[in-house]
């Protein structure tokens, strides 16, 4: 079995990307266009010193992880029993798992950057060589209970989150015996109880915008288990306020027979963790292959090739043809071009309006 993964904020590197960019033309330019600067620029140039500040690293860094996955899917055409992504990098999973497109995942990640680069006065830290019980004890024995634990990164890897004064308040209580403290630079407490007012605006934000069902398992952050489809939006919003449970995903991931891992994107943080994990949870519950997902009512259809499907509809509609969605209310869409064979498995046709594809099995003509 086989699990991609996707990294988060602290993988970005001025040239990540590479000639991603010229690769995918057309979706750099649907980037261009919702972000209202040269994606391209900002990863391989980064003239303006912007990378690294939040509001452009996360649209950045999503970016990337979607092109490296439609380039592993032509190169490979392989599709993985299991997606995970490190925080930001779960965007990037449900991507890969179809539960939006890739205009729709932009526009979610650039207003959680946006909404995450509000906060202020917070910082964070990496403690290593401590467990959680060592870490709370501590923290409770000297008065620090306002901190909370944002980042599960192994199990002697985790990151403490909090108002800046209790985080270099905190500094010296972990510098004794064999305990590492790593102060990280970020501009709020990320993945902790101050982050709240940012859980809530892009709750709302996310009311407003249809999902589709999960095609592959998505291993959630909040949990550390698979999501359910009823539960994405309400875990995506949680997951701002709430711990990155890497640990837990990558030990329950462990738990299948013969599961491999492949990073995804830029760099190899999460190969790494991965790695340590292993070392650190040699035995992890055993589970039994999960059972085949159900897929949507229109998969059922007797199956042709993407490139039949394409030809068919080519020849049947021409550009222009107004359609509807039958996986959920988008109104009246117009293709805006003719349909084509996306990433080498998919029959998408491209709608005016929505500014996404759409996968032609999902759409019916309006007669």
């Amino acid at each position: 079995m086989r699990t991609y993964v996707f990294p988060g904020q602290g993988s970005q590197r001025k040239g990540m990307g590479g000639s991603l960019f010229d690769e995918f033309e057309d979706l750099t330019r649907a980037a261009d266009s919702i972000l209202g600067y040269s994606v391209k620029t900002l990863c391989l140039e980064d003239p303006q010193g912007l990378l690294n500040q939040t509001e452009y690293t996360q649209p950045a860094l999503y970016v990337v992880n979607a092109l490296s996955y439609y380039r592993k899917l032509r190169e490979s055409g392989e599709v993985p029993d299991f997606v995970a992504g490190h925080s930001l990098g779960e965007f990037n999973a449900l991507l890969a798992a179809e539960c939006f497109d890739f205009e729709t995942g932009l526009r979610l990640v650039k207003k959680r950057g946006e909404l995450m680069a509000q906060a202020s006065g917070g910082g964070m830290a990496a403690v290593l060589n401590a467990s959680e019980k060592e870490i709370r004890t501590v923290l409770e024995q000297n008065g620090l209970t306002s901190v909370d634990l944002a980042n599960y990164n192994t199990p002697s890897q985790i990151v403490i989150s909090g108002l800046v004064e209790d985080i270099k308040a905190a500094q010296p209580h972990f510098q004794t015996g064999n305990h590492l403290f790593v102060a990280l630079n970020t501009s709020g407490a990320f993945h902790s109880r101050y982050m709240e007012p940012a859980r809530a605006e892009f709750e709302e934000f996310l009311a407003g915008i249809p999902f589709s069902e999960l095609r592959i398992p998505v291993v959630s952050n909040v949990t550390g288990r698979p999501y359910e489809n009823d539960l994405v939006k309400e875990n995506l919003a949680k997951q701002i306020v709430s711990s990155v449970r890497w640990t837990d995903t990558v030990e329950h991931l462990l738990g299948y027979e013969g599961m491999e891992f492949e990073e995804i994107g830029h760099g190899d943080v999460l190969t790494k963790l991965v790695k340590k994990i292993r070392r650190e949870i040699p035995n992890p519950v055993r589970h039994s292959a999960p059972a085949a997902r159900p897929r949507p009512a229109v998969a059922a259809k007797p199956r042709q090739s993407a490139a039949e499907l394409v030809r068919r509809w080519n020849d049947a509609y021409p550009v222009g043809t107004l359609v509807k969605s039958t996986t959920g209310d988008y109104g009246n869409l117009q293709t805006a071009t003719e349909a084509t064979v996306l990433f080498g498995h998919r029959p998408a046709v491209y709608m005016n309006g929505y500014r996404g594809y759409f996968d032609l099995t999902e759409i019916e003509p309006i007669n």
